[in-house]
């Protein structure tokens, strides 16, 4: 059976924009047709804004790469419109098992509390996850949305302006000039566009290098994460173990750092290493296998004019904690709301500065927990791993021994603390919805809450009045008015009033806070709308 990144999906097509007298100019330019700027062209395309993707390559990745994607991105694909179907296909889970050597020490729960319509996580292909959202794209295409892919459109060189960017195009059949008024560089961790613009990275670079093995096998395994430290099969090392869709199985095994990584990758010295963990009896077949070592680091600036970098391009991290594409995502959904607001002239350009300022504080949170991790998975120095393996001995039977155990803190939703956008929190309420907090989702009525906020200004009021909608300079924002009656769980009045009787949020496009009081009041709430769009 033919593999889906065996077989091109959107194959170069000779655009009239390459026959054109002049460059053709268009609103937005992709550059990067992963995870990341698939969903950028998404998001921009649902609100109307016209966005070309181009990429060097004509089909999905090979191999399953990003396999784990978070509540939280999950969330933001719901509103994507391609959520549903790689929840459907993905595997789903929220617990976690850590091994020592030859036995469990403990094992956690990724979301311990009801009332969420998306699980803590799904294990899901790379390919598939792309091949999702071209799924998307195409169903937008035939709803009369501006958006194309255009495959085997390979950027060779970038020139900014005032007003635009100018970018060349190597394909098959020549090269030809492209304008865009923005240009959202989605090119990866190599990223070209990061090069052609002189840009580097500031960080870490680790030596360690890990294995990892796409098996294909019928094996017994749980749909949970399971982490080794020292384990008999890979001694002194590390290892971690994943299920995915169709009988794949990810394996990842810690090899050190001074190895030869052409010769580690041949099946002749992968299949005894996997046989070790797996045992000698169990068949299986390698689908992918590939070494990597890492860095946790990230550009100094995301937007250079009207060039803004996003995902791997913009930052990177260890792959423990499954930060990577899952932040990727959460830069778009940072993005898009900003960048329709500008387009349209409703919001002054200095607001796509939140953008760096929220999401470098996004990667720094990443990059501080991924370094972390790293460093109590692979000690650096004998007394290092004395400690951590007495931390992992005590976790065994002592429960305060287990929040130090580290095989990577995984993803979670960023807070932006002190952005320019939130105004002054006016409402003691709970801590997890403070301003700058993604919005929790909860039951409501037959469906959650999330889906009622939707991408828009919303003013949240429970058990509060307010106007139904309210115009400021431009900006609509309209009411989604709750009162206890809506609440039977009890879950809205736990993450939104704790002990207060009442509340009015404003909640931004992205679904994080940027306001709340115990009342409304229009006169600090039409200023709350200014700050969250960049007019004070």
């Amino acid at each position: 059976m033919t593999k889906i990144f065996e077989t091109p999906i959107y194959p170069f097509v000779r655009h009239a924009d390459h026959d054109a007298p002049a460059p053709a100019r268009h609103k937005v330019l992709v550059v990067g047709a992963g995870p990341v700027g698939l969903a950028a062209a998404i998001d921009l395309a649902q609100q109307g804004i016209e966005v070309v993707v181009l990429d060097e390559n004509d089909k999905v990745s090979f191999g399953s790469r990003a396999i784990c994607f978070a509540k939280r991105p999950l969330e933001i694909l719901d509103r994507l419109g391609c959520a549903q179907a790689m929840v459907e296909k993905g595997e789903l889970w929220n617990v976690g098992k850590v091994f020592f050597k030859d036995r469990q020490v403990y094992e956690f729960n990724l979301l311990p509390e009801k009332g969420h319509r998306r699980p803590a996580f799904i294990n899901l292909q790379q390919y598939y996850f792309e091949k999702h959202l071209v799924d998307r794209i195409q169903e937008l295409q035939d709803q009369g949305a501006e958006i194309e892919i255009r495959g085997r459109n390979k950027v060779s060189a970038v020139g900014t302006h005032d007003d635009h960017v100018t970018l060349e195009i190597d394909t098959p059949e020549g090269s030809y000039n492209l304008e865009g008024d923005w240009v959202i560089a989605c090119d990866g961790a190599n990223s070209p566009m990061r090069a052609m613009l002189g840009k580097d990275f500031v960080g870490r670079v680790f030596e360690d290098n890990f294995l990892i093995a796409d098996v294909v096998m019928e094996a017994e395994f749980p749909s949970e994460r399971w982490f080794w430290f020292d384990p008999p099969f890979n001694p002194g090392q590390s290892a971690l173990l994943h299920k995915q869709p169709d009988g794949v199985w990810r394996i990842d095994l810690q090899l050190g750092w001074d190895i030869d990584k052409e010769r580690e990758k041949r099946p002749e010295n992968v299949i005894p290493r996997l046989k070790q963990m797996l045992g000698e009896d169990v068949e299986f077949e390698l689908e992918w296998v590939s070494i990597y070592t890492f860095q946790c680091r990230r550009m100094e600036k995301f937007r250079h004019g009207r060039v803004i970098f996003a995902g791997d391009a913009a930052h990177q991290v260890s792959p423990f904690g499954a930060r990577g594409a899952n932040s990727g995502i959460q830069d778009i959904d940072n993005l898009g709301w900003k960048l329709k607001l500008v387009l349209d002239g409703k919001a002054p350009e200095s607001l796509l500065d939140s953008y760096d300022i929220e999401r470098i504080h996004g990667a720094d949170e990443n990059i501080l927990n991924s370094s972390r991790s790293t460093d109590f998975i692979t000690p650096k120095s004998e007394m290092s791993r004395i400690l951590r393996d007495a931390v992992l001995d005590l976790a065994e039977t002592h429960e305060f021994a287990r929040p130090l155990v580290n095989s990577g803190r995984l993803s979670v939703p960023c807070t932006y603390d002190d952005s320019p956008l939130n105004s002054a929190d006016a409402l003691d309420g709970p801590e997890r919805t403070r301003p700058g907090a993604p919005c929790p989702d909860a039951p409501l009525g037959d469906g959650f809450l999330l889906d009622q906020l939707g991408h828009r200004f919303t003013l949240l009021t429970f058990n509060a009045d307010a106007p139904d909608e309210i115009t400021e300079d431009g900006v609509t924002v309209t009411r989604l008015a709750l009162s206890d009656a809506d609440d039977p769980t009890r879950a809205l009045r736990q993450r939104y009033l704790g002990k207060c009787k009442s509340a009015v949020y404003l909640i931004r496009p992205d679904q994080h806070v940027a306001a709340r009081r115990p009342t409304w009041d229009e006169h600090q709430f039409r200023a709350a709308i200014r700050r969250a769009t960049g007019k004070e």
